[in-house]
């Protein structure tokens, strides 16, 4: 006879009971950080045709959804406008007008719920008629990164003014938390902190993300900003950089096809880490889920399990309203 096990791991898995005493990973709604999307207008909700069960709000419509979303133990929000065409120029002027749509709604959900936090975007691409996230030089199309970061910094300033909370550079210029840090300090500003997106790839997962907002460059691409998807150690370079000139918290997007990056920033920071689970990845979930062909709730839990479990602390996700109902009903 063949000698038996010794060592029986599924001794630790028997119940239900030892399974949820030994499970390592947990999800809560504290994790989530939900993206919302503004849009002009009155009583506007208009659904994302390639992300199912995700909407464009209009101010007062966002006001709603953010107290639901407290309600179900969502404190945390990430707020993207989608501007009108009329407003876009090439220095992204509109994104420092206190008066304009975005900065007004952030202090208006600040004022009715003063206790969530808000993390704002900082990029040019909603507000700029060439659609790229810096300054876009008009004879050979380069992106001009220093002329871009007095750009971001006003924005930066501006919504911290309007009560942001977390500032969330996503443009991936270089040097930009330093320039940011260096404006918000100066300004009275130095309790708003900064998260950094680290390592923004350039990714084809960001296709209804920008149908939502329109704000797919006009021109070319943002591989020359944007992380190439087939570099892992430099991400690590990014994350020294943003040690280095002050961020506060640091991010990884995509996340579900970056649980690499993810573990390997987690091993070299003692900042937060943040992924962003975004928006293509939320599609093909939902895309398969109504075709039958996947669990949607289920496969939902697992996505944002393994995103925690690479090293997450927190997770900015489009299924964070569904997670959070789910989590409620234990």
């Amino acid at each position: 006879m063949p000698q038996l096990p010794t060592h029986r791991p599924r001794r630790n898995r028997k119940s239900q009971v030892i399974r949820d005493m030994v499970q390592e990973t947990r999800l809560t709604s504290h994790d989530f950080i939900f993206p919302l999307f503004l849009i002009e207008g009155q009583n506007q909700l208009v659904e994302v045709k390639s992300m199912p069960g995700i909407f464009r709000y209009s101010a007062d419509r966002i006001i709603d959804e953010v107290g639901r979303c407290v309600e179900l133990g969502i404190h945390s929000f990430a707020p993207f406008p989608s501007i009108n065409e009329g407003l876009k120029d090439r220095l992204a002027r509109e994104s420092a007008n206190p008066e304009g749509l975005y900065l007004k709604t952030v202090a208006d959900i600040k004022r009715q719920f003063p206790d969530v936090v808000l993390m704002t975007d900082v990029a040019m691409d909603p507000y700029s008629s060439d659609g790229h996230d810096g300054v876009v030089d008009a004879e050979s199309g380069e992106i001009l990164n220093d002329a871009s970061l007095e750009v971001l910094g006003q924005m930066a300033l501006a919504q911290a003014r309007a009560g942001a909370d977390i500032i969330g550079p996503s443009d991936m210029m270089d040097g930009r938390v330093a320039w940011i840090r260096e404006v918000l300090d100066q300004n009275a500003f130095g309790h708003v902190s900064i998260m950094s997106y680290t390592a923004k790839y350039a990714s084809a997962f960001y296709g209804p993300f920008r149908d939502a907002l329109d704000s797919a460059p006009k021109k070319g691409d943002k591989k020359s900003y944007q992380m190439n998807p087939a570099n892992r150690r430099e991400a690590l370079r990014e994350l020294a950089l943003d040690e280095q000139e002050g961020a506060d918290m640091v991010m990884v997007k995509p996340a579900l096809s970056y649980l690499d990056v993810i573990l390997d920033v987690k091993n070299h920071t003692n900042l937060p880490v943040t992924a962003y689970n975004v928006s293509g990845e939320y599609a093909m979930v939902k895309a398969a889920a109504q075709q039958g062909w996947l669990d949607g709730e289920k496969t939902m839990m697992e996505v944002l399990l393994s995103i925690k479990r690479a090293g997450a602390d927190a997770i900015l996700t489009y299924f964070a309203k569904e997670a959070a109902e789910v989590l409620r009903r234990g």
